[in-house]
């Protein structure tokens, strides 16, 4: 018997800290992350003997780095998401370079924006999964917050009660990350509908597991096809509505306002847009507080950095000229983090902006975007507030269906299931 037979006749047994079921469904274990690779000794093989790679070989290395790349955990070792590590190394590397020289820090703060725009723009277009911008977005909170402790403080021009409140807004802000990943409302399958239900151990792979907390997936198989026909003339009305809101790819009639993600792979009522998770009904207020507790924790951070290495300019005045601020490394960093921070604040300031008007005019970021495509919407105060004329009741009525949106009945449901 082989040693990777044995391994499969012992998957039944409970997994160690240190073990896991690798991609191609062996059980292996952290220590041997360096062996059996053969990809990986292909592809140095043939890069030294200066022979083309083969159609794939380059994605098959980094999929087993990715698979093996783990952290030991009590039900099994983890896999670690290899998007999650570059802000962890990079962030450091570039803020700790551009506090050298001014002139270094216009280059490196200029340069990390145009970079995480065009990761953006790179990772949508093609509808991939990616936690990078979770992870710089939680990194750059803790690590700013970290050099407050270690660099600010010490300084003594911090008293107990502004080190309290920067806490409690950290807190806050992380606390409302927590509950806006929690769900975003997803589309259930109307119960006369359901056939049959297939339950999964593993979540497939154009699902995204975040989704699923670990759970176990569950697919619905439904009672037909495709959309329902008509009986007689009066259904064609209905019917036309049904096929417009009807989902090729989860198989399910969208109530109104729903959609598609397609980073996600599943249906989410009052779909908005997908930032660092999807946002939609279940969790779209506690997303909105998430931005206005970190914009007030960081607005008042910055205030209390910039007074502590620059005491005698004005607030508004030391972020733009601070003489001498670069004759002490530490002065330096923390007035380069100081910019790093503002330029995080503006854009997630715009983003706040943006939502609070869609909020006024009861529209979502996904219904304005299709009113322009299909020049159905009207555009106001310079193209920031796209009007469709739909769902919108009054200023005040919109707020109160917004702030009032049920989201009992959705984290009472299981999770997300795929209907086919």
């Amino acid at each position: 018997m082989t040693k990777r037979s044995r391994r499969r006749l012992d998957q039944d047994d409970p997994l160690c800290c240190c073990e896991y079921i690798d991609r191609h469904g062996g059980r292996s274990h952290m220590a041997a992350c360096c062996c059996d690779c053969e990809d990986l000794d292909e592809a140095c093989d043939r890069w030294m003997k200066k022979e083309s790679q083969n159609p794939g070989s380059l994605s098959r290395v980094v999929a087993t780095i990715s698979d093996r790349l783990r952290v030991p955990w009590i039900s099994g070792a983890q896999q670690v998401d290899l998007s999650l590590i570059p802000p962890l190394i990079l962030l450091p590397v570039f803020l700790h370079i551009a506090a050298l020289h001014y002139l270094l820090g216009i280059v490196v703060l200029t340069a990390i924006p145009i970079m995480v725009i065009w990761y953006y723009y790179f990772t949508h277009r093609k509808k991939g999964r990616t936690l990078f911008f979770l992870s710089l977005a939680l990194f750059s909170l803790f690590y700013m917050f970290y050099l407050f402790i270690t660099e600010v403080v010490p300084h003594g021009d911090v008293n107990h009660l502004q080190l309290c409140a920067v806490t409690a807004g950290v807190a806050l802000t992380v606390i409302s990350l927590i509950i806006t990943k929690r769900g975003p409302g997803y589309v259930r399958p109307c119960p006369s509908d359901t056939h049959s239900t297939v339950t999964y151990h593993k979540p497939p792979p154009d699902v995204d597991a975040a989704y699923l907390n670990g759970e176990q997936h569950q697919v619905v198989i439904t009672n037909h096809a495709g959309h329902p026909e008509p009986t007689d003339e009066s259904g064609t009305a209905q019917e036309s509505v049904q096929r417009r809101n009807w989902c090729t790819v989860c198989k399910v009639v969208r109530p109104p306002r729903a959609g598609h993600c397609r980073i996600c792979g599943v249906c989410i009522l009052r779909l908005d847009h997908h930032c660092v998770c999807c946002v939609g009904q279940a969790n779209h207020p506690s997303f909105l507080l998430m931005l206005v507790f970190f914009l007030l924790t960081s607005l008042y951070g910055i205030s209390l950095v910039l007074r502590s290495v620059c005491p005698h300019q004005s607030v508004m005045t030391a972020l733009l000229y601070c003489p001498d601020v670069y004759k002490q490394y530490s002065s330096a960093l923390c007035f380069t983090c100081a910019w790093y921070s503002s330029i995080v604040t503006g854009g997630l300031l715009h983003l706040l902006i943006l939502q609070l008007i869609n909020v006024s005019f009861n529209v979502t970021e996904r219904e304005a975007r299709l009113a322009l495509r299909e020049k159905t919407g009207r555009r106001h105060l310079w193209g920031l507030v796209v009007d469709t004329g739909i769902y919108s009741r009054g200023f005040c009525s919109n707020w109160t269906e917004f702030l009032t949106m049920s989201t009992a009945s959705e984290l009472s449901n299981p999770k997300p299931s795929d209907l086919v």
